[in-house]
């Protein structure tokens, strides 16, 4: 008797489903390439999330070896699709919807530019550099866009192994987003910020804890220890009350 494959827990959906070649008016005498919505998750998670095996098995509750016959699937469809010019199309396989009624469920908190139980999965077992907006006399600068430098900590498996104040080179506001990401950051602790700027980081891929208050070294250990509370919702139109404490 054939065993019974364990469902792959699927955290978002495709927001679409089927894709044509627009150089193919008739696609009626193309082969279909149909990738299953696990492959879409596996790609998902490692090629658009940044992921490893090890994060995206344990986000999709399978083992790791399972991953890598997914994602080798998921990539071969792909290539084909890509290179013969086939339509491609993604349903079934096996697979369950993640329960957004569970706490830790991605879906619950879901974020524009992440998983949230992938990144803290990356920011235990994987180096991390985080900003925080700084001033002078080492607190947390409470304006994010006009901030005029940022400590950059380079931190390895919960650790911080070395930190620099570094100028924002006469930038702000939105602008800084691609200056954070050239520097390598994917994590930010600030006070408040305008939704522009806040768009701008989440599609540079940046996690963001907004409304941090106190003293820059403080913070970031207190992120450290996971006792860092996180807003989402801080924003700022240059004053505002501030919700994300050690």
């Amino acid at each position: 008797m054939a065993r019974t494959a364990k469902p792959r827990r699927i955290c978002m959906l495709p927001p679409c489903t089927s894709f044509v070649p627009a150089a193919s008016a008739d696609t009626s005498t193309h082969s279909t390439v149909v990738l299953t919505l696990d492959e879409y998750e596996c790609l998902r998670l490692i090629d658009y999330e940044g992921a490893d095996q090890a994060a995206c098995a344990e986000a999709m509750d399978i083992a790791r070896t399972t991953v890598q016959a997914v994602y080798a699937s998921a990539r071969q469809k792909l290539a084909r699709a890509l290179v013969g010019g086939l339509p491609l199309e993604i349903q079934g396989g096996s697979y369950e919807t993640c329960d957004a009624l569970r706490p830790d469920c991605c879906c619950a908190a879901r974020l524009r530019h992440g998983c949230p139980r992938i990144i803290a999965q990356k920011r235990s077992e994987h180096t991390m550099k985080l900003a925080v907006t700084y001033s002078p006399d080492g607190q947390i600068f409470q304006h994010f866009g006009k901030t005029q430098a940022f400590k950059v900590y380079d931190i390895e498996k919960g650790v911080i192994q070395s930190s620099k104040v570094k100028d924002t080179e006469g930038q702000g506001h939105g602008a800084l987003a691609g200056l954070l990401k050239g520097w390598g950051v994917d994590t930010l602790l600030c006070g408040g910020m305008g939704m522009g700027a806040k768009n701008a980081l989440a599609d540079a891929g940046i996690d963001i804890y907004a409304g941090c208050t106190g003293a820059a070294d403080d913070a970031v250990q207190a992120l450290l220890a996971g006792t860092l509370a996180k807003s989402d919702a801080a924003t700022c139109d240059h004053h505002g009350a501030h919700t994300c404490h050690a």
